[in-house]
């Protein structure tokens, strides 16, 4: 019983320490017999979510999107802006050009469209120039009168 607590409790490589005892081979008798269980984790996806603007919203339902990344140059290693267009779907025709959109990955919608275009955050800096003011608490010269 004392093996089986001892099995519960501490496991091998837990916070960079392992107990020697339970890393010897053991016999498999001595192992408790556990049922396989299947649980479900959701695929790893390496491309989630692309963000950038959109330049032709004519087609209906679907939006082009221009991705910019920066990437370095193979022969001279300076980093250089690469652009990649993207078809995204847009159900509701809410996207004008110029607006910045987060792609999200999805199923095939069609031969061109494996994106959905969803708002981005808007980057404007209202909310930091208010947090300049009152950081410290002292009003700015100019505000005095």
């Amino acid at each position: 019983m004392s093996l089986l607590q001892s099995l519960k409790l501490t496991t091998p490589f837990l916070h960079g320490s392992s107990n020697l005892s339970l890393l010897s081979k053991t016999s498999a008798a001595a192992l408790p017999s556990r049922p396989h269980q299947l649980t479900f984790l959701p695929p790893i996806r390496a491309m989630k979510s692309l963000q950038g603007r959109v330049v032709c919203a004519t087609n209906d339902k679907t939006v082009a999107v221009e991705v910019v990344r920066l990437a370095p140059h193979p022969k001279y290693k300076r980093r250089v802006r690469k652009k990649k267009k993207y078809q995204a779907h847009d159900p509701e025709n809410q996207f004008k050009v110029g607006d910045i959109v987060l792609l999200e990955k999805s199923r095939p919608i069609s031969k061109t469209k494996t994106f959905i275009a969803v708002p981005a955050p808007s980057r404007t800096g209202a909310k930091s120039q208010e947090a300049a003011v009152g950081d410290l608490g002292i009003p700015l010269e100019s505000q005095q009168a």
